[in-house]
């Protein structure tokens, strides 16, 4: 399969500004692979399609503040800097992108806060709009992290053209989320509330909790025709021994496996056996799921909208099928279905 054949038009006002009033509201469409459906139910329904046994993989990442405003040293110019990760405590090293980049070299210094209570001070490039920083407190590491916390905001995608507001440090979260890493995230997780989790637990059903810290990468353009010619970014990746049994026995009884969002998946393709068993896996994963694609794991999955051309749109294609895929996607934009990280749901079984 080529970049093109994931190209199509997706109207603007169809990007979900806000999260619906209720996570569980959110708007859902079922669609059955072997029956060739399509359905449209409320996300709550999502427990009617679940019995006893059935495992349900959640990603439990949890997102931090990333994005923080400085200013520039000498000219005072604002500079935006999204933290990306940490790549030493002790140093206090952080790989970022920063914006506007052309004016921020090697040996610049930027202060954050009313106080300019924390500096930071560029020690290399990684990409054009990538650097390196190193930066300067004088409290304790715990301290530090509390300054970065206080400092950051929550880092909604860029295409939502509103303010960051109070209710998107909880609702840009899902309320499962314990392992903080994710710069962005598992946005599938969003539309499950305590209640409708509870609901579920009752019902007999099971979960199983893997962790992938998300990164930018998930959403880096692709660039190239070629869709085997994608590198993907590398994220840090844990599936625990525990939860391997739950799976494991899960699909050793044929029970639905329910990957909760195109991470989740990505998580559990990244460590299977060669009996198409789950894997304990603790290190880094830049796995591409792209047509064909032969899954191990999972039978069905939950996820969002997915903006055109992007990896998650092709992993979803070779899950579903590309042609049910696209008349999907079709019957979606018609019934104005709200796309990407606060959009509406679907389930695929």
């Amino acid at each position: 399969m080529k970049l093109s054949h994931f190209q199509f038009n997706l109207p603007k006002e169809l990007l979900a500004e806000f999260p619906a009033e209720n996570r569980d509201e959110s708007r859902l469409m079922v669609i059955d692979r072997k029956k060739q459906t399509i359905e449209h139910k409320t996300f709550k329904d999502v427990i009617d399609y679940f019995d006893e046994g059935d495992v349900l993989i959640l990603n439990n990442t949890k997102v931090f503040p990333a994005r923080l405003y400085g200013n520039k040293e000498k000219t005072g110019a604002r500079i935006e800097v999204f933290l990306l990760r940490e790549l030493n405590a002790e140093q206090r090293l952080w790989d970022v992108l920063v914006d506007p980049a052309r004016k921020i070299r090697i040996g610049n210094k930027l202060y954050f806060g009313d106080d300019d209570s924390l500096v930071a001070e560029v020690i290399d490039n990684t990409t054009s709009r990538g650097r390196t920083l190193r930066f300067l407190y004088d409290g304790s590491y715990e301290e530090f992290r509390n300054k970065l916390t206080e400092l950051g905001e929550t880092p909604i995608p860029k295409y939502i053209s509103r303010d960051v507001t109070p209710e998107d440090a909880d609702r840009y979260q899902t309320i499962y989320a314990k392992e903080e890493g994710a710069v962005a995230a598992p946005t599938a997780g969003l539309h499950f509330s305590k209640h409708l989790l509870k609901k579920l637990e009752i019902k007999g059903v099971k979960f199983a909790e893997v962790t992938l810290h998300v990164g930018l990468g998930t959403f880096n353009p692709v660039e190239v025709e070629d869709l085997s010619k994608h590198k993907m970014d590398s994220e840090e990746l844990k599936i625990t021994q525990e939860a391997c049994d739950v799976v494991n026995d899960a699909k050793a009884k044929r029970k639905r496996i329910c990957a909760v969002g195109t991470t989740s998946m990505r998580a559990i393709e990244s460590s299977v056996s060669s009996q198409r068993t789950l894997n304990p896996f603790d290190g880094w994963t830049n796995k591409f799921i792209f047509p064909p694609h032969d899954f191990s794991v999972a039978t069905c999955m939950i996820t969002n909208f997915h903006t055109p051309k992007s990896t998650l749109l092709m992993m979803i294609s070779a899950f579903c099928g590309h042609d049910l895929m696209k008349k999907a996607y079709e019957e979606a934009i018609k019934e104005e279905y709200k796309f990407y990280s606060y959009g509406d749901a679907m389930l695929i079984i």
